[in-house]
C-alpha cells in the first residue's frame, strides 16, 4: 500500500498524501494502525513484554526526570478484580496482558528527600510532567508491540474507578493511573479509524478552527459511510432525545456532556497533590 493510499484511508480529507518522499514500513505501520479488542489464547513471552517495557521507558522523558513507571499485573485474582468494575470492556480482563501506566510524582520527590532538597512535587507541573511522561511511554509501547505484530487497545476508562483501581494496585500517594494498556496477539482484523480532517487539526504560524462546523459536519458523513454508528448504540437518548443523524460529532458531544472521571481530581488531592 502507497502512502496515499494508507493517508486517504486514515483522513479521506484530500490532503498532503506524502507522494514523494522515500517508503517506510515503519511510517506505514503507523498511519495504518488498528486499535485491538479480541484476541487469540497465545501469551507473549516474559521475554518479548521486557523488550517491549525496555523500549517503553526510553521514551522522552520532561527534564530527564523520569516520572513514568510501569505496573503489569500478573495475579489473577487482581486482574478479575479490575475487570469486573468494566463489564461492558470485556478485554479488560481477558486479554492476555494487562500494563497499567502510572504518572509517578513520588519518585521525584523521595529522590528530593533523599538529598536533602526542599521537593514538592504534588503541583500542578508536577502532575502534569508525570502524565506526559507515563503517556509517551504508553505510545512507544503501542508502536513497538505493533511492529512486532501485537495488538493493543488503550483503556483510560480505569480513572472512572480510580479509588478502587488504587486500592487493587496497592498506589502510594503521588503515583496514579494514566491509563491501562491490554496486549495480545489479535484474533481477527480490527479497522483504521477515520481520523479528524487535517485543516482542523494541523496550524501553521497561527491557530484557526473557523471552518470548523463545515469540516466537522463533512467529516461526519464520510466517518458515518465507512463507520457508521448503530441506533442502539446512541448515548443518552433519555437525555437528548434520538437523533434522526446519529455521527462522531453527536456521539463526542453527548459523551462530553455527561463529565467522566469525577472521582479522579477528588482523589488525587487526597493523595498528595494540590495542583499549586
Amino acid at each position: 500500500m502507497s502512502y496515499r493510499e494508507a493517508i486517504e484511508r486514515r483522513f479521506g480529507d484530500g490532503g498532503p498524501s506524502g507522494q514523494g518522499v522515500a517508503d517506510n514500513d515503519f511510517i506505514h505501520r503507523v498511519i495504518s494502525r488498528k486499535t485491538v479488542r479480541r484476541y487469540s489464547d497465545a501469551v507473549p513471552a516474559d521475554e518479548l513484554l521486557d523488550l517491549l517495557v525496555a523500549a517503553a521507558l526510553s521514551s522522552s522523558a520532561k527534564s530527564d526526570f523520569q516520572q513514568a513507571s510501569i505496573l503489569r499485573i500478573e495475579d489473577p485474582d487482581r486482574r478479575a478484580a479490575i475487570g469486573k468494575l468494566f463489564p461492558s470492556m470485556p478485554w479488560i480482563g481477558l486479554s492476555p496482558v494487562l500494563f497499567v501506566f502510572l504518572g509517578d510524582a513520588r519518585r521525584l520527590q523521595r529522590v528530593g528527600e533523599l538529598r536533602d532538597k526542599p521537593v514538592r512535587n504534588g503541583t500542578l507541573e508536577g502532575f502534569f510532567n508525570a502524565s506526559v511522561d507515563a503517556a509517551l511511554a504508553m505510545q512507544t509501547m503501542i508502536l513497538c508491540a505493533e511492529w512486532l505484530g501485537l495488538g493493543v487497545c488503550p483503556i483510560s476508562v480505569i480513572r472512572n474507578e480510580i479509588d478502587k483501581v488504587a486500592a487493587i494496585l496497592e498506589l502510594p500517594d503521588l503515583v496514579f493511573p494514566v491509563a491501562g494498556l491490554c496486549l495480545g496477539y489479535p484474533h481477527g482484523e480490527g479497522y483504521v479509524s477515520l481520523r479528524l480532517p487535517r485543516r482542523l487539526t494541523t496550524h501553521r504560524d497561527h491557530y484557526d478552527d473557523g471552518a470548523l462546523a463545515e469540516a466537522i459536519d463533512d467529516y461526519d458523513r464520510r466517518r458515518n459511510a465507512v463507520h457508521a454508528i448503530p441506533r442502539e448504540q446512541q448515548r443518552s437518548n433519555a437525555e437528548f432525545g434520538e437523533a434522526e443523524f446519529y455521527g462522531w460529532s453527536e456521539d463526542k458531544a453527548r459523551q462530553a456532556a455527561k463529565a467522566e472521571g469525577a472521582a479522579f481530581p477528588p482523589y488525587l488531592r487526597s493523595h498528595g497533590f494540590s495542583f499549586d
